[in-house]
């Protein structure tokens, strides 16, 4: 029975999340299979770096946008984690699924961690940590585009 009330207690958790980020605006990617890539350098409170693939024009004019100072809104990086190494990111053992990444200006905690934390604590992600491997790190900003690989 107690498996049953976490099972369901980590689906809420991961309704709120994605309830809470719709509230304050973030734009979800879309799947757009025919879209440029871009490649960004994303950077947090600890100073580590980490390089996210973009695949959606609004999301990677959106990325350009704020490099640029066109813009403010939505600094911070949000999306979904995958748990295995992409070549793009090769110092990590996750990044992020390029047709999930999204940008906001403010989340709620559950989803906030720093780049390394998550490395350290990568097979707790999915569970009461980084529920659904949704992760929206509040310190996030992009340092700037990168050439493709």
């Amino acid at each position: 029975m107690r498996g049953i009330t976490l099972m369901t207690g980590i689906r809420a958790c991961v309704l709120a999340v994605v309830a809470t980020l719709v509230i304050v605006g973030v734009q979800p990617a879309r799947a757009d299979h025919d879209a440029e890539e871009a490649y960004f350098e994303v950077t947090d409170i600890t100073t580590h770096t980490f390089v996210l693939k973009l695949t959606d024009p609004l999301q990677i004019a959106h990325a350009r946008a704020l490099l640029d100072g066109t813009t403010t809104e939505r600094p911070h990086v949000f999306g979904r984690i995958v748990k295995r190494t992409a070549s793009y990111n090769p110092r990590w053992s996750y990044h992020y699924d390029p047709t999930t990444i999204g940008f906001f200006d403010y989340a709620i905690e559950v989803c906030d961690a720093t780049i390394p934390y998550v490395e350290d604590h990568l097979d707790e992600a999915g569970g009461p940590f980084l529920p659904g491997l949704l992760w929206c790190p509040w310190t996030s900003r992009l340092a700037r585009e990168l050439p493709a690989p």
